[in-house]
């Protein structure tokens, strides 16, 4: 290959990694696919689930273009090429070609399908349904996702590729092409991993980094992981330890007091590796605050992942 065609495809490849991930500096940028469709997406705070039906089907028809437009590129890189008449081009390139436009014309049918009554086949649209009651549908439910994510007191973390948002009865994931949606009366936590390290960059404590698994009770609404970032602080050992109540130990990792616990939670530890997995079931009196002008999701969710740290040995 000759230099222009090198030059090109190396940059072209760091283009579409960067617009695919979507490192800070691009969202600086505002090279991103909310950004550059603003226009047509709306505001998420004003309407958080008919967004993001919006954001999934327009960045993924985005990125199944990716390919076609590093070939229109070459067509300039590599003129003595002929890529323009796809009759004179090498047969590698009349391959890829046929495949740059098999993905957007793949991509366009999807979306088509998701758009179809009203977007009632998208899979945050089927998902919304199955928690709707029987004489209402999935757009009620949307109705009372967009209703609570509105509010300021909710609880947000993660990055724009992988944030994480609780409301009063909602878990969301917000992902690049899908949205995941638990119901937080249904929800089951679990640790599955963590990670310790030495410095945060907004401080100068330890950052522990949890893989939490958020599974339903409903079987059809399938498990999603969640990645916090929880700030540690050094423990001061007691002498006397007093069991909470509800809190069985499985192994040899000790279940104490503690004021990051819930009220109304059941956490329970284990250990199988030098950290430990604590089990967090949320019950209704946490949800479901009595109080209509108090909101606890935010203040809960927090103490509920403090919660989940290893405990002494």
């Amino acid at each position: 290959m000759d230099s222009p065609e090198v030059t090109f495809t190396l940059a072209y490849v760091v283009f579409a990694v960067c617009f695919v991930f979507t490192p800070t500096e691009f969202h600086s940028a505002g090279l991103t696919v909310q950004n550059l469709l603003s226009g047509w997406l709306g505001s998420e705070d004003a309407a958080f689930v008919p967004y993001h039906l919006r954001r999934t089907a327009a960045t993924l028809l985005c990125h199944s273009l990716l390919p076609l437009g590093y070939y229109v590129g070459m067509c300039f890189a590599a003129s003595e090429k002929r890529l323009y008449s796809p009759s004179q081009a090498p047969e590698t390139w009349r391959v890829f070609l046929l495949l740059a436009l098999t993905l957007p014309a793949i991509a366009c049918a999807l979306i088509y399908y998701w758009s179809r009554d009203r977007w009632a086949h998208h899979p945050l649209a089927r998902t919304l349904a199955r928690y709707a009651l029987p004489q209402s549908g999935w757009r009620a439910v949307a109705s009372s996702v967009d209703t609570e994510f509105r509010r300021i007191d909710k609880f947000a973390t993660g990055a724009p590729g992988a944030r994480v948002i609780v409301t009063d009865t909602w878990v969301l994931k917000v992902t690049t092409y899908r949205v995941r949606v638990a119901q937080q009366q249904d929800v089951h936590l679990t640790v599955t991993e963590s990670q310790q390290r030495d410095l945060s960059p907004d401080s100068n404590l330890p950052v522990q980094l949890l893989t939490i698994r958020v599974a339903s009770a409903d079987p059809a609404v399938p498990a999603f992981d969640i990645r916090p970032a929880l700030q540690t602080r050094p423990v001061v050992p007691t002498q006397q330890q007093t069991p909470r109540a509800g809190c069985t130990p499985r192994s040899t990792v000790s279940c104490v007091r503690s004021s990051g616990h819930p009220s109304a939670a059941r956490p329970t530890w284990s250990s199988t590796r030098a950290w430990a997995t604590c089990s967090w079931r949320p019950s209704p009196p946490w949800w479901r605050s009595t109080r209509p002008t108090r909101s606890p999701a935010a203040r809960t969710w927090r103490r509920a992942l403090a919660a989940c740290r290893p405990g002494p040995a």
